[in-house]
């Protein structure tokens, strides 16, 4: 096993992973829970069938649990790890669509930065991770 493995661009891709898991996790029990008051707070005002809400909530924590089965080991994980930082680059377009086109929900804005933000610094990290490794072998 090289050194690199446990040098700073291993360490960067398992923490943005993991942050991201963990993210994805919190999004998906609001979704599921969608308490009233945080709905209307978030913008989404009352919302009167939670079916697809649930069911959006459920594939967040199974998505979470694929970013964290990717951080587990990210040497061996680089296809999932490219999955994964297509899903975050759909999810931003989606929400970036949705917000200036359907409806302009600010929460839908901020997710969109989020999520676009953990596809860069994913991206960035599982680069620098993989070029690593390849220099040290």
């Amino acid at each position: 096993m090289s050194f690199v493995y446990f040098s700073g661009p291993h360490k960067r891709l398992i923490i943005i992973l993991l942050l991201t898991a963990i993210h994805s996790f919190f999004v998906g029990i609001g979704l599921i829970v969608q308490i009233p008051k945080l709905m209307l707070l978030f913008g989404f005002g009352h919302i009167n069938q939670p079916f697809f809400s649930a069911q959006a909530g459920i594939f967040h924590i199974l998505l979470a649990v694929a970013y964290a089965l990717a951080a587990l080991n990210p040497q061996h994980n680089n296809t999932l790890i490219k999955f994964i930082i297509t899903v975050k680059i759909t999810a931003t377009l989606f929400l970036f669509i949705y917000f200036f086109f359907i409806e302009s929900i600010w929460m839908v804005l901020v997710s969109g930065i989020v999520d676009g933000l953990f596809a860069l610094g994913i991206l960035i990290a599982h680069r620098s991770f993989f070029k690593a490794l390849n220099q040290n072998g």
